[in-house]
């Protein structure tokens, strides 16, 4: 674990101010010790500062100051406090023995809330990312109802967890205890990944959808300057639309079943992305979709359990697809869904949600741990428990 710089000269003067009057067996009055007791319990922001109603443009620091966020910044930079460290709260030790940091020893913890989450694949997953790095962890499942969210964030934050992970319905509300939120998450409006820093408590969240879904992505498929067709505008409509634009496609072509309620969605990556057209469409009108050269389903139709069977779309207006297209469905359950069944049976090439659940999985293990699990590992758990 790497110690604050500041906090490590305290300790070192400390350490020499110690051996000086041992002979007096003076303890000390501050000092590094304190560390070893968690700080006081931060309260829950239920109720964020009035002049900032929209969440996403403001990041908030431990003394509630808002920061703004600019989405110019790469997608994959972060914002932090103007200050350049949270006060540590110290007190006086119960012991005047300094403790022995080893972290890489201790049996790191993670977890997922979301509700519900019997179904969840999230934890043979991890777990099979961890071994393949050599990290000794915990991952549990802990169904969160969204009135239980608060009392949940203080139980992580306060038991010695790393990180969570978040899904649905609690990606939005999550942000109301956030800390910090990385820029990409920002542009996406919604959290999927958190880490908690064991010193300060501080707790920043990410978005690894965004990667996740660009890293399943074939390499040799060109994305610049390409049109795009997106089935849905929920959270991971947003995640692939924001990877796609961060990659320059020219037009999105977006379904929805009320234009009128994604208004202010589309509006928000009109002025995110001004040199790329967004046009909203009625997702039960006919589609033609011969300029289009991705089409993505981000929408549960075809999912096991929630219209498992069916399809987005016709087969007429799939086949109205150039040959040349990709067809990307994010349901990684059933592995192959009709889409993806029916898109093959054209030649079309395919996508399925399976490697972009692993991708993301992987990303948030490389924010917690630094390191990159292995992508073959993990599939094939998720696979021997689909």
């Amino acid at each position: 674990m790497a110690i604050n710089k500041e906090l490590y000269e305290r300790y070192k003067a400390m350490k020499a101010a110690k051996s000086a009057s041992e002979s007096e067996q003076q303890p000390p009055k501050t000092g590094f010790a304190a560390l070893n007791n968690s700080p006081p319990e931060q309260p829950a922001q239920e109720n964020p500062p009035a002049q900032n109603s929209n969440l996403w443009s403001t990041t908030y620091s431990q003394n509630s100051q808002p920061v703004q966020m600019t989405l110019s910044q790469s997608a994959t930079g972060t914002y932090n406090s103007p200050s350049e460290q949270t006060p540590i709260h110290t007190q006086a030790p119960q012991e005047s023995v300094v403790p022995t940091y080893k972290e890489e020893q201790k049996i790191k913890k993670f977890a997922l809330i979301g509700y519900p989450l019997g179904h969840s694949l999230s934890e043979c997953i991890h777990n099979a990312g961890f071994k393949s790095i050599g990290v000794k962890a915990t991952y549990e499942i802990m169904p969160t109802p969204p009135e239980e969210l608060s009392d949940r964030i203080k139980y992580l934050r306060n038991n010695g967890y790393t990180g969570f992970n978040v899904t649905i319905p609690l990606k939005l509300p999550v942000t109301l205890f956030l800390d910090e939120v990385d820029v990409s998450a920002n542009i996406v409006k919604a959290i999927n990944t958190v880490t908690i820093d064991p010193v300060t408590n501080v707790l920043k969240g990410y978005n690894t959808d965004v990667t996740g879904f660009g890293k399943a992505i074939p390499q040799d498929f060109p994305l610049y300057n390409k049109t795009a067709t997106i089935l849905g505008t929920g959270g991971a409509a947003h995640a692939a639309i924001t990877y796609l634009a961060s990659k320059q496609v020219k037009e999105f072509k977006i379904f929805t079943r009320n234009i009128a309620n994604c208004i202010e969605t589309i509006d928000y990556f009109r002025k995110t992305f001004p040199n790329i057209g967004f046009n909203p469409y009625q997702i039960d009108r006919p589609k033609d979709l011969s300029d289009v050269d991705i089409l993505v389903n981000a929408t549960p139709i075809g999912m096991s359990g929630q219209g498992v069977g069916y399809i987005p779309i016709e087969e007429n207006e799939l086949r109205t697809l150039p040959s040349h297209a990709l067809v990307y469905d994010v349901i990684y359950n059933p592995k192959k869904t009709n889409l993806i069944k029916l898109a093959q049976k054209f030649n079309y090439r395919t996508v399925n949600g399976v490697d972009m659940l692993v991708y993301q999985a992987m990303e948030a293990e490389k924010i917690w741990t630094g390191k990159t699990p292995d992508f073959k590992d993990m599939k094939i758990a998720l696979l021997e428990n689909l």
